[in-house]
């Protein structure tokens, strides 16, 4: 099987204007992406949405250049919010969908997320596929003169959305007399977000709507909540949602201001959902970065928490194999299988809402239903080379490993993992005894930053 080096765990990212995100690798992806997804005798069709970095202008057009020039149709919707190119995919019967952002990071970054006919992403071997592919002679794949693909702009494709944002809301209800506040993070629901909020009812205050190319994610945004926060205690109101910079993930904070993350989230909906009927399974599929107080919160419920890999791809991949229905990651991505394929902000933040408004209870009672377990995470820096799997393989690292297993069995976890982005090992414990969890964790980080 080829190997996946261009490709992360979310599509391919990097520095805008530095490889792998420069014009020429782009179109190329598009090309060898293009070729990979047609298969018959008939016109195949890609839409390519973007968040508002600068770099989306460069990276958009080389990305349309390589599609028509192996003969695909180019639909451009503009910003959106990655969710919604999901939904467009399928809704449109698009062979491709793209979209072009880096989610929470920082403007200077940008990324490429590719979605299949189904409006899910692409598993890891067809990723593979696609990057071998770029890597060899892709003169084969062009088209002749006359069957290059065409380019064209959607105008509707946010007013699609809001649509469909809002038909996941339970009918006969409203968000009247709701006062929020709205982080959209300068990103790609800047437009689309308020007017799903507003339309049902909610009195909206925006934050996060301005967005210049260049502030998308800065001081706003999921990852940057102080503002949110603040505002939410100035004006007295009833929550706060805060999205990233592709709205693919969500956080909130209740009415005093604090903050509320996906555990929490995932417990809100996973009640609400099995109070009525709504729940596949049983069950709720997280990382193994999800607390142990929602795996317990939820055993009280009668329902399972299923753990994987972190990155929500792989919770998509064991809900599909499983027919759960719901999951997520403590980051507030969010994926509820019966209105969407991937995570959502949006129509999370309208299913929690929907949850608050039919218990009559505020944000601080109806968003905090367990006590989370003392958590720590730690990274340790590789230096001079070394390599995550053989540093892991060190007979003095594997002893340390086993020794904190054994002293957290049956009170807490341990999650050791390597980074498949960064030179880091990152090791994660959790416990009901905090001083314990910081030893354990403090411990690991000298044994394995000495073997490294």
């Amino acid at each position: 099987m080829a190997t996946r080096n261009l490709f992360g765990t979310d599509g391919v990212r990097g520095l805008a204007n530095t490889e792998p995100m420069t014009p020429e690798t782009v179109m190329r992806l598009g090309i060898a992406a293009g070729r990979r997804f047609i298969n018959a005798d008939r016109r195949h069709t890609v839409v390519i949405g973007k968040d508002t970095r600068l770099s989306g202008y460069m990276l958009e057009p080389a990305l349309t250049a390589g599609f028509v020039s192996v003969g695909m149709d180019v639909i451009l919707v503009g910003p959106i919010p990655t969710p919604g190119i999901a939904m467009l995919t399928r809704a449109m019967r698009c062979d491709l969908g793209v979209m072009i952002s880096a989610s929470h990071n920082p403007y200077e970054d940008n990324g490429i997320k590719l979605f299949g006919p189904d409006g899910y992403k692409l598993s890891d071997s067809i990723e593979a596929e696609i990057e071998a592919d770029m890597a060899s002679d892709l003169s084969p794949a062009r088209a002749a003169a006359g069957q290059l693909g065409r380019a064209k702009r959607l105008e509707d494709a946010g007013g699609r959305y809001i649509e469909y944002a809002k038909n996941t809301f339970p009918r006969g209800l409203r968000l009247d007399g709701l006062k929020i506040v709205l982080d959209c993070a300068n990103g790609a629901a800047y437009k689309v977000a308020p007017t799903v909020f507003w339309e049902l009812g909610a009195d909206v205050h925006k934050v996060g709507v301005s967005p210049d190319g260049f502030n998308i994610n800065q001081d706003c945004g999921s990852l940057h909540v102080e503002k949110l926060r603040e505002t939410v205690r100035e004006i007295g109101a009833h929550l706060g949602i805060a999205l990233d910079g592709d709205a693919d993930r969500v956080l909130f904070c209740d009415e005093q201001g604090n903050m509320i993350d996906g555990d929490q989230i995932l417990a809100l909906i996973a009640g609400h959902w099995q109070h009525t009927n709504q729940l596949s399974g049983d069950a709720v599929v997280a990382t193994v970065m999800s607390n142990l107080g929602l795996e317990r919160y939820l055993k009280t419920k009668g329902l399972q928490l299923l753990r994987t890999k972190v990155g929500d791809r792989y919770v998509v991949e064991q809900m599909r194999s499983g027919n759960y229905n719901l999951g997520g990651e403590q980051s507030g991505h969010i994926i509820m299988g019966q209105h969407a394929t991937t995570g959502d902000g949006i129509i999370a933040a309208l299913q929690v809402l929907a949850a608050m408004v039919e218990s009559g209870k505020a944000a601080s009672e109806a968003l905090r239903l367990f006590r989370p377990v003392p958590q720590l995470l730690r990274n340790v820096k590789l230096t001079g080379g070394a390599s995550a799997d053989a540093v892991l393989e060190l007979n003095k690292v594997k002893q340390a490993i086993a020794a904190s297993e054994q002293r957290l069995t049956g009170r807490g976890r341990l999650v050791i993992r390597k980074s498949g982005t960064e030179p880091l090992i990152r090791i994660m414990a959790e416990g009901d005894d905090a001083k314990e969890v910081d030893a354990i964790v403090s411990g690991l980080v000298d044994c394995i930053a000495g073997a490294a």
